[in-house]
């Protein structure tokens, strides 16, 4: 539930898993040092840039990138605390999952402060975790969970992906004749798969340095177990983006094949027409030569010459084919 138009939520963690929701009010009055804070805005709100600037206490640098609209992963570590940036699969409503959402953090020892610009969904779960008491126990635990489930809400996409190009695969081995409908729409799934891993492949790459960065942090404040998340979520990061790259490979090789049997088609259709041209020619040349408008034509006053004409152009015809049979040209 928004608290205010521009803050989305704030909670003060108990350390234990828990926390207590703040009001808007409280939020400007708050001790972080006592215990640790998340504050999370709605980058939408001219308000959060105000509030930024001037109760935050960051640097103009920070809030900057707070408030950027257009960010890729990564980790930037400062003297006072680390900005990070993260994306995620965009599972909203009616939105595209390659179209990712991303979140703005920035996090020291006793506060975390995040911004986003469209819907989170792993910052409602963290957010219920909290409200069950199993939420994060600090700051570095707070983003860990939040990358976490930024990463597991990508394996049904990619799980989606795998089964999406495994069904045209099998359309490709189960049709291999495919009319022209049939052809164009795998050629668009395929275009939006192979569109759809490379979308996915450009931000989640550099996430995975970012979170292998901060995994290497030996800042006091992060334990050494909250880095082992870290390293965790990186590798299962380079997991995801190695399958990736296995299905870019794979929906290149049913492009190939697809080219391969549009040649073939178009081989074929070539051939048949080079055979069809090859049986006519000769005929045409004939009724050409007897359809000139000049005197002495035979049979032009006999009654008998058509007949003869068209089995004269059946024998010749009769004659082509054995020809190319027997040459085994078609």
């Amino acid at each position: 539930m928004t608290i205010d138009n521009h803050l989305i939520l704030a909670y003060a963690l108990d350390q234990h898993g828990g926390g207590q929701a703040l009001p808007f009010d409280a939020i400007t009055d708050i001790q972080p040092e006592n215990r640790p804070v998340w504050l999370h805005f709605d980058g939408n709100s001219p308000a959060t840039g105000d509030w930024l600037n001037t109760h935050s206490g960051l640097d103009s640098y920070v809030i900057e990138s707070l408030l950027s609209q257009e960010t890729r992963p990564r980790c930037d570590v400062q003297d006072k605390g680390i900005l990070l940036n993260l994306r995620g699969v965009n599972l909203n409503p009616g939105a595209k999952p390659e179209d990712m959402v991303s979140i703005r953090l920035w996090m020291d020892a006793s506060r975390v402060i995040s911004v986003r610009f469209r819907r989170i969904l792993a910052v409602e779960d963290v957010k219920q975790q909290i409200q069950q008491g199993q939420g994060p126990l600090s700051t570095a635990h707070l983003v860990a969970r939040l990358a976490d489930r930024l990463t597991d809400r990508m394996g049904p996409v990619i799980d989606d992906l795998v089964d999406q190009l495994g069904d045209l695969e099998e359309a490709m081995l189960q049709g291999p004749e495919l009319d022209g409908e049939e052809a164009a729409s795998l050629r668009k799934q395929l275009i939006d798969s192979r569109h759809m891993s490379i979308r996915l492949s450009r931000y989640l790459a550099p996430q995975r340095h970012a979170l292998s960065s901060l995994s290497q942090y030996e800042g006091a404040w992060i334990s050494e177990k909250v880095r082992g998340r870290f390293r965790e979520i990186a590798d299962r990061l380079t997991r995801i983006t190695e399958e990736l790259d296995v299905l870019r490979e794979r929906s290149m090789i049913v492009q190939d094949e697809m080219l391969h049997r549009s040649s073939q088609r178009m081989q074929k259709t070539m051939y048949l027409l080079t055979v069809v041209a090859s049986v006519m020619l000769p005929l045409t040349f004939l009724t050409g030569l007897l359809g000139i408008n000049v005197g002495g034509i035979p049979g032009a006053d006999s009654h008998w010459a058509f007949a003869v004409v068209v089995v004269l152009c059946v024998l010749v015809a009769a004659i082509e084919v054995w020809l190319l049979r027997r040459k085994r040209l078609f």
